[in-house]
C-alpha cells in the first residue's frame, strides 16, 4: 500500500471525521480499534442494534460520471434506516473503503459523505478501513461497505408483535432507485443512453438522477416511533414493497397494496418501458417510489398522516395488512 498516501489522507480527513464525534467518542484515529463509552442514561434494558451493508452497483455510475460525495451519504443513510425502523437511535458507523490504487482526491470526496450523512443523523464516524488491493480493481475504482450500531430500549424495539390484520399500510416517498435495481437499471438505461444525457422526464441528466441520495427517515421515525398507534416500520431495499413490509408480519399475515395509489417516479417508467420489464419483476427489484412503509392500526391512520404533514412529508396510503 502506499503509505505516504494513506497518512496524507488520514491527516486530510482527521478534522472532518471528529466533527461527527458525539462525548461517548474516547481517543481519536489511529488506534486498532474504536472506543465508545457504552453508558445510557435514560434506558432501563439497552439492546444495540447493528446492520451492515454496501452500496451496490450504484457505484459504476459514480465512477462514469466521476461524482463520490454521494454514494458516502447512500451508505450511511442506508444503514442508518435499517437500525431505524427497528426503534434504534443510531450511535456511530464505520466505513470499509478498498480500491487498487489509493487515490486520495476520490477516497476525501467518499468520506466527506460519509461525515456529512453522519453529521446529520447524529451518528459518529468512528473508524474504518481502507484498503489498497492492486490488479483486484480496475483503474479508479473502488468499493465501499459500512456498519452502523445503534440503541433501541428493548420493550420498545419494533419486531412485528404489534402488528395485526386491519392494520394500515402508509407509503413515503423514496428519492429515486435510492441502492437498489442498478444492475437491471444499468444494463437497461445505458443500452441508449449515455450518463450525460439529459432527459426531459427527468429534468435532469440520467447520470444525476441516478446518483439522487438514498434519504434518511431517521427524523419522520423518530417523530412517530413512540406513538402507541404506530405498529412498525419497513425500509424499502431489494425485494421490493411487498418482500421488506412482510419482514414485519407473522405467518398468517400478508401486505395487501393498491399500487394505483401513488404516481410512479419517471425514473421507473423509463426502466419498465425501455427493458420492456414485466410488472412482477419491477415489483420485486425496486421500490417504486415509496422508500418507507409506515404501519399503523386503522384508527390512528390520520393521526399519523398529520404528524406526517407538520414535518412537510407527503404520505400516501398504500394498502392495509390482511389474513391469507
Amino acid at each position: 500500500m502506499n503509505i505516504e498516501a494513506g497518512d496524507e489522507l488520514v491527516r486530510t480527513i482527521k478534522k472532518k471525521v471528529r466533527s461527527t464525534f458525539s462525548k461517548e467518542v474516547l481517543g481519536g484515529l489511529g488506534f486498532f480499534g474504536a472506543f465508545y463509552e457504552a453508558g445510557f442514561p435514560g434506558y432501563k434494558r439497552p439492546v444495540l442494534v447493528s446492520s451492515v451493508d454496501g452500496v451496490g452497483t450504484k457505484l459504476k455510475v459514480a465512477f462514469l460520471v466521476d461524482k463520490h460525495n454521494t454514494v458516502g451519504q447512500d451508505l450511511v443513510n442506508h444503514c442508518v434506516n435499517d437500525v431505524a425502523v427497528c426503534g434504534a437511535r443510531p450511535l456511530f458507523f464505520m466505513d470499509y473503503f478498498a480500491t487498487g490504487k489509493l487515490k486520495p482526491q476520490i477516497t476525501e470526496q467518499v468520506i466527506d459523505g460519509f461525515v456529512k450523512a453522519c453529521r446529520e443523523n447524529g451518528c459518529s464516524l468512528v473508524g474504518g478501513e481502507t484498503a489498497e488491493m492492486p490488479g483486484f480493481y480496475r483503474e479508479n475504482e473502488y468499493d465501499i461497505a459500512g456498519a452502523i450500531v445503534g440503541v433501541v430500549e428493548r420493550r420498545k424495539i419494533f419486531d412485528g408483535r404489534k402488528v395485526q390484520a386491519g392494520d394500515a399500510l402508509i407509503g413515503l416517498p423514496s428519492t429515486g432507485l435510492h441502492t437498489n435495481g442498478y444492475s437491471l437499471a444499468r444494463a437497461i438505461l445505458f443500452e441508449r443512453r449515455d450518463v450525460d444525457d439529459f432527459i426531459d422526464e427527468l429534468g435532469m441528466r440520467l447520470g444525476d438522477a441516478l446518483l439522487t441520495v438514498h434519504r434518511s427517515y431517521l427524523k419522520v421515525i423518530t417523530a412517530l416511533r413512540d406513538l402507541p398507534v404506530v405498529h412498525g416500520f419497513a425500509h424499502i431495499t431489494g425485494g421490493g414493497i411487498v418482500g421488506n413490509t412482510l419482514r414485519l408480519l407473522r405467518p398468517g399475515l400478508r401486505p395487501k397494496i393498491d399500487w394505483r395509489k401513488w404516481e410512479r417516479p419517471p425514473i421507473f417508467q423509463l426502466i419498465q418501458k425501455g427493458g420492456n420489464v414485466s410488472e412482477d419483476e419491477m415489483r420485486r427489484t425496486f421500490n417504486l417510489g415509496v422508500g418507507l412503509v409506515i404501519i399503523a392500526s386503522k384508527a390512528g391512520e390520520e393521526n399519523v398522516v398529520q404528524v406526517l404533514k407538520s414535518l412537510r412529508e407527503k404520505p400516501f396510503a398504500i394498502g392495509e395488512v390482511v389474513r391469507k
